[in-house]
């Protein structure tokens, strides 16, 4: 690929955007959408300003943010450290496998009723909510990237004796990795789609809350802006994922 090229893709990565919203901005001022609906961008760049100047944005992507951190972490750590067990040992494999082809199936949102009965409207039903949406996820995927280590490597490190805990920190936690990357990157859009659903029924703030308050009202520019910084933060949580993956695994970087 050459330099051409590659400027000229680049280029088209910032202005098919621009290009998206100006068309939108003509269409909405030429009364081909209704605006009550679909308002113009320049109208929800002006609600934007308004409520980031209030701090109330600021205050709402923070409190979105925890939650999501928060569930994330508590369900990918047991769902790698499990993984790595069913990933290697047969007996955990028996055990696992057919519990979880009961349970991942179930919409995640589905059971948002009962973790509210369980735990309350507070923080931790939130927490547990994205928490069981990202645990089968990276579970899943971790153990698939056990299975595709190779052999010999596995028996390298049994010939060598080592303890439990170095074999699966020194070899089958590094094996896993690219899988383990690849379920935390899925992982990442059903969390923030299940910290949001949380919040529409069972929160005071957030995102989510700023979205359905936003609809009570028929605040429609509201509503947008809400949506407009959820993507972006989809988007920024992508970046530092890939930046992960950049240090992590240094055989995939390419030009």
């Amino acid at each position: 690929m050459n330099n051409t090229t590659r400027y000229a893709q680049r280029a088209l990565y910032v202005v098919s955007p621009i290009l998206l919203l100006c068309a939108w901005e003509l269409v909405v001022r030429a009364k081909l959408l209704d605006a009550r609906f679909f308002p113009a961008p320049s109208s929800i760049a002006g609600d934007f300003m308004v409520f980031a100047s209030s701090g109330a944005l600021y205050a709402n992507t923070a409190v979105t943010l925890e939650r999501i951190a928060v569930g994330f972490m508590i369900g990918a750590v047991p769902g790698i450290g499990l993984g790595l067990l069913v990933g290697i040992n047969p007996w955990a494999r028996a055990i696992v496998d057919p519990i979880v082809a009961l349970l991942y199936p179930i919409p995640k949102i589905a059971v948002l009723p009962l973790v509210l009965l369980i735990f309350g409207i507070g923080e931790t039903s939130k927490y547990v909510l994205v928490a069981f949406g990202v645990f089968f996820l990276v579970l899943i995927n971790t153990a698939a990237g056990v299975r595709q280590i190779d052999r010999i490597h596995i028996d390298v490190a049994r010939s060598y004796e080592f303890r439990r805990s170095t074999f699966y920190r020194r070899v089958l936690l590094p094996g896993a990795l690219p899988n383990i990357i690849a379920g935390v990157k899925l992982s990442i859009g059903i969390a923030i789609v299940l910290a949001v659903a949380a919040e529409f029924s069972a929160a005071k703030s957030g995102l989510g809350y700023t979205i359905w308050y936003a609809w009570t009202t028929l605040q429609v520019e509201r509503m947008y802006v809400a949506l407009v910084v959820i993507s972006l933060l989809g988007y920024l949580l992508s970046l530092l994922v890939n930046a992960l993956e950049f240090v992590a695994l240094p055989w995939r970087r390419t030009s």
